[in-house]
């Protein structure tokens, strides 16, 4: 049986695109943004060193929140599951944006991410 792989989830409002009319470089940046951060924030943890020592293989999965409220209430679902992530709220604006998890096995997490479809 093979190992699951471990991956990164990275959860961006989609609306900020097509209702808020935000530059896809500024929605791209939110992203960046979260994914640095809870990168930091989970520096130390065994499956975040496992991922970062793999540079040239990481893997992101890319999914859509349709709104804030879909994107509060996954930040409230996996704080209650003690899942680590980072909710970036752009300021001084006080947005939430993005949603980024630390690196998990996917078999851990995916199914915190059913609801969501990839950013198109």
């Amino acid at each position: 049986m093979s190992v699951s792989p471990i991956v990164q989830y990275v959860v961006v409002r989609g609306d900020l695109i097509t209702k808020l009319q935000w530059p896809i470089g500024a929605v791209i940046a939110q992203a960046c943004h979260s994914c640095t951060a809870v990168i930091h924030l989970y520096y130390n943890d065994d499956t975040t060193k496992e991922y970062l020592g793999e540079l040239d293989r990481m893997h992101k999965i890319i999914l859509e929140a349709k709104d804030e409220e879909s994107i509060t209430k996954l930040a409230e679902n996996l704080t209650s599951h003690n899942i680590g992530h980072k909710l970036w709220i752009e300021q001084p604006e006080n947005t939430p944006t993005c949603l980024a998890v630390k690196p998990y096995r996917k078999s851990d997490v995916q199914q915190f991410f059913k609801a969501f479809k990839l950013l198109k």
